[in-house]
């Protein structure tokens, strides 16, 4: 496992109540209601959150590395992004799909800005080798 070389930033979060329970940032920017998919409950769930975390920052990934490659990103990029959770052996595991939508940009080049976007993704670093990633040009 890499160590990182400096931290840049650090998310602080506090959780009570486990799936059925909330969490609150520190900056008071995220205070949620939790509940576990599937139930009737009103607050969202770790997939969801995990889904929109990773998603928000795989675009994050590609605006750098457009930046980098000096590539114009069509301003209607957008990720459908899809987590599920599912029984692996005696535990759980999930698995990520993500529907990356490049409008107008000339598929090999959007295929080349996914590949190199997955690289450097700090939740793609995270996960690869972990859980299954599935990414689709859409």
């Amino acid at each position: 496992m890499a160590s990182l070389e400096k931290v840049l930033y650090t998310a602080h979060a506090h959780t009570t109540g486990g799936r059925d329970g909330a969490s609150r940032t520190d900056d008071g920017r995220l205070d949620v209601k939790l509940s576990s998919p599937g139930t009737s409950g009103t607050g969202t769930n770790p997939e969801q959150l995990f889904a929109a975390g990773y998603s928000a920052c795989f675009i994050g990934a590609m605006k750098a590395v457009a930046g980098m490659q000096k590539i114009t990103l069509p301003q209607d990029l957008a990720i459908d992004a899809s987590v599920d959770l599912g029984k692996v052996g005696a535990g759980y595991g999930i698995a990520v799909r993500m529907a990356i939508s490049l409008p107008g940009m000339e598929r090999g080049a959007a295929q080349a800005l996914v590949d190199a976007a997955h690289q450097v993704c700090p939740y793609s670093n995270a996960t690869r080798g972990n859980i299954d990633v599935a990414l689709t040009l859409v």
